[in-house]
Formats: structure tokens, C-alpha cells, sequence
């Protein structure tokens, strides 16, 4: 049966942790009616500014802007970006009339899902940890419904709002055939005979795990031998990174600003070390990868070790926290890809909690929650 064409508006961004499932949203609303109509609103800035437009949708861009954690100047003006923001959402929504509005987290979300709320628009939110942020749960109270990606959201949101859906990622991301692999590691230009282990700082990249495999090249690579790396270490570190490699030249790592081809590189790899970001842990499930989490202690609620702790007491994954990984991450990374018994231990308990169907379940909310407004509408103008 064909949907009917909406008018929707996917607010958030930041990090490619909310964009990329909000693209996914995005294109699974496409698929279901072509001429659906979505517009994009994130911070001005912000990475979803380049990303979605070369996703091909439209984006508008408002001044908000986060809290810096540090004593700064630019914190005072925060009050009055939001303000602006605020007045820039109600237009953006006067002038587009959405059915519904979409929110990802991220710092755009805030204005826009309240402006639309206080226009009786219906609102959804798509909350990608296991440890809700503040503004979630204060958007929480008035939203339709809330998709989650894990068990036990109770303690944030109502639970008659709350729908287990997973995280949305994208559609290649599959567990690794034989030939994938081969064309994998053809692709890298890696060495079929080695070990392969894929570090993967999130979509910026990540100073600590940088750090890691720094520190651990210049101990001599201890238990390196028959060890190949992908490193994706992200744009902002990658001229550091390549004065570092030219001084210490080497033939098994290969250091990229940023990995195009996830498929690949997750194809490639026997072991992934990352953040533990939802939308990495998200693709991580859905390739069944043996992975190492290092959480992120910079993120609000600590939600990154909450996300990798879902999995890691379910044997599915392991975590070295952040302060430890400089001296021991590599060792364990590299006494892991040997043993193969656990890998493959890891790999079966990981890909049991994938969720593949999450984009279109988020979407059939999206239309359970348009069409109860459309009909509430009618009913008022009948009476």
C-alpha cells in the first residue's frame, strides 16, 4: 500500500552520530513516497551544513550554539543565539508547514522541536544513546513519541511514548562475506596475509586514540608482528599525523582524515577500536565486528560509556576507558586480532543486537503520528 506524501522537518546534527541516521530516516521516508517533501534545519557551522546537502536535501542553518565547557566569552552569547533560533525555527516552520518534525539530538533540535510544539505540529524523537541528554528530556514530555535504540529509557521519558526501534545506519554497512573482504583489503591496498585491525575515532577523530597508536609506535609496535592498521584520524589531526608518520615511516599503517567507505573498512578489518558513539555502535552490530570501545569522556551524561557497557555485559564487545588507553590499547587490540576463538565469540553475541529494520520503523512512527494529526484536525473543523 503507497503513503502518502509528507511535509517533514529533520532537525539536528553535529556529529556524524546524529546526521547520518537522520539521512537514513530521510531516505527511507523517500522510498516510501517519492514526492514526500524534507527539509533539514541544523546549527550554523556545524558538520550536517556540508553533509546533507551532499546527501541531496535542503538545509537551513540557525545560530545556536552549545555550552563550552571552559570559561569563555562566547558563552555569553548564548542566550541570544537561542533566542534568534528560536524566532528562526517559528518561521522556518510557518513557511515550510511541516506535518510533522523529526528531532536527532544535536544542538538545532531544541528550538525547532519546541517551535513546532508550540504550533501544535506533532514531534518525534530519535534518541540514539542509553543515556538520554537533558534536552531530550525535557523535549520528551511533549513529544508524540520517542524511538530509542535501547532497553530501559523508562528512567528518561513516559513510557507510552517510548517505541524500541535501534538506530538507524546506513544500508551497506552488512557483515562481511569472503569476497567482500578480499575486495576490502584490495581496496586499502592491505595485506591479505596480515591481521587487520580498523581504528576509527568517530567522523572528527579522536586525540586519545590518535594518541594510542602514536605512543605505541614509538615503543617499537610491541606484539605487532603480522599486524596491518586502517587509521581513520580524523581532518583536524591529520597534518600532525603526517608529520609523525613521515619521521616514523612505516609500510603496515595506513592513516586516512577520513574513511568514505565504512562497508570497506569494516570489511577489512579482523578487530575495530572506536568511540562508542550510538551511531558507531549501531553499524558495529549490524557488521558484526569484534570491536574494543574506548568511550569518550567528553560528551554529556558520560552516554558513550553507557552505550558501550549495553554491550559489553552482554559479551559482546570489550572497553578500555580513555585515561588507560594510551599505555595498554594497542597491546590488548593486538593480542585480540590473534585469537581467533574470541573474535569469533564476539562477532556472534554483536551481531545478535543489530537492528536493521530501525529506519523504517522510525518512519511507520512518523506516519502513525502525522496521520492521528490529520485526523484530529479534520474532527475539530467538522465540529
Amino acid at each position: 500500500m503507497n503513503k502518502r506524501a509528507l511535509r517533514v522537518i529533520i532537525s539536528g546534527g553535529g556529529t556524524g552520530g546524529h546526521i547520518f541516521p537522520a539521512i537514513s530516516i530521510a531516505n527511507r521516508l523517500k522510498e516510501t513516497a517519492p514526492d514526500t517533501e524534507i527539509l533539514f534545519v541544523g546549527a550554523e557551522g556545524r558538520m550536517e551544513m556540508e553533509k546533507v546537502p551532499a546527501a541531496g536535501y535542503e538545509i537551513v542553518g540557525l545560530p545556536v550554539a552549545g555550552l563550552q565547557r571552559s570559561l569563555s566569552l562566547s558563552n555569553l552569547k548564548l542566550p541570544f543565539k537561542l533566542i534568534r533560533s528560536l524566532k528562526m525555527a517559528g518561521k522556518i516552520i510557518d513557511g515550510f508547514k511541516p506535518d510533522i518534525a523529526v528531532g536527532v539530538g544535536g544542538y538545532a533540535s531544541a528550538p525547532l522541536l519546541w517551535s513546532a510544539g508550540r504550533k501544535g505540529i506533532p514531534t518525534l524523537i530519535q534518541e540514539q544513546n542509553g543515556f538520554a541528554g537533558l534536552t531530550n528530556r525535557i523535549l520528551g514530555k511533549k513529544a508524540g513519541r520517542i524511538c530509542v535504540a535501547y532497553e530501559g529509557m523508562e528512567k528518561f521519558f513516559p513510557a507510552g511514548k517510548i517505541v524500541l526501534t535501534g538506530n538507524p545506519i546506513r544500508k551497506e554497512i552488512v557483515p562481511a562475506t569472503p569476497e567482500m573482504k578480499a575486495e576490502a583489503v584490495r581496496f586499502y591496498g592491505l595485506d591479505p596475509a596480515k591481521k587487520h585491525i580498523f581504528i576509527v575515532g568517530g567522523s572528527l577523530g579522536s586525540g586519545t586514540l590518535n594518541n594510542s597508536v602514536k605512543e605505541w609506535i614509538l615503543q617499537g609496535c610491541p606484539d605487532g608482528e603480522n599486524v596491518e592498521l586502517l587509521w581513520q584520524c580524523g581532518k583536524y589531526y591529520k597534518p600532525g599525523i603526517d608529520g609523525f608518520m613521515a619521521e616514523h615511516k612505516s609500510d603496515f599503517i595506513h592513516h586516512y582524515d577520513f574513511i568514505k567507505r565504512m562497508d570497506l573498512a569494516y570489511a577489512a578489518a579482523d578487530v575495530v577500536i572506536s568511540r562508542s558513539g550510538a551511531s558507531s555502535v549501531s553499524e558495529l552490530c549490524a557488521a558484526g565486528k569484534a570491536v574494543i570501545f574506548v568511550p569518550s569522556p567528553n560528551v554529556a551524561e558520560d552516554h558513550q560509556t553507557h552505550n558501550a557497557m549495553a554491550l559489553v555485559r552482554k559479551d559482546a564487545a570489550m572497553l578500555i576507558r580513555d585515561a588507560d588507553a594510551p599505555q595498554c590499547l594497542m597491546r590488548e587490540a593486538c593480542r585480540l586480532v590473534r585469537d581467533e576463538e574470541k573474535i569469533k565469540e564476539m562477532e556472534g553475541n554483536i551481531l545478535k543486537l543489530a537492528r536493521r529494520d530501525a529506519a523504517e520503523r522510525i518512519v511507520e512512527e512518523i506516519y502513525e503520528l502525522a496521520d492521528l494529526s490529520t485526523t484530529l484536525e479534520m474532527t475539530k473543523r467538522a465540529l
